[in-house]
């Protein structure tokens, strides 16, 4: 099981923020591996400012459940990710491995190509939500 941290950040439309890491076609949230002895909150902030160069908005995190799926990039492997809300601080960036970001509608993702996880879990997590947008 690959262990991670990620984020569930939408704009003001509603539609949510995805990456796709160098190498790879899928796109899925920003995220990634915890270090030792650190807090999901310092991790998933470590991870957004490695891979977006942006920060998180204090405060903002919130915690949304732990979800599994097939991982997109490992045949074979199951990935459990730990899933927040957050809102971005700064402009996002792409750096480090990830090649490209864009907005999906998790209504009408189109034919932008998803990672399982994202696909089937995350997007219709974002459609139930009725706490608000988390908008940058």
């Amino acid at each position: 099981m690959i262990e991670i941290v990620a984020a569930l950040i939408r704009n003001q439309h509603g539609h949510v923020l995805l990456v796709r890491k160098r190498g790879t076609e899928s796109f899925m949230q920003p995220g990634g591996k915890r270090e030792p002895g650190e807090s999901d909150p310092d991790s998933l902030a470590r991870e957004l400012r490695e891979e977006l160069g942006c920060g998180v908005v204090p405060g903002s995190t919130k915690k949304l459940g732990v979800f599994e799926a097939p991982a997109a990039n490992e045949p074979g492997q199951r990935v459990r990710a730990t899933m927040y809300a957050a809102s971005l601080a700064g402009d996002i960036a792409c750096q480090a491995e990830i090649e490209e970001y864009t907005w999906v509608d998790p209504r009408e993702p189109g034919d932008t190509p998803l990672a399982p996880l994202t696909r089937d879990a995350i997007l219709p997590l974002a459609l139930s939500l009725n706490d608000g947008i988390h908008a940058l």
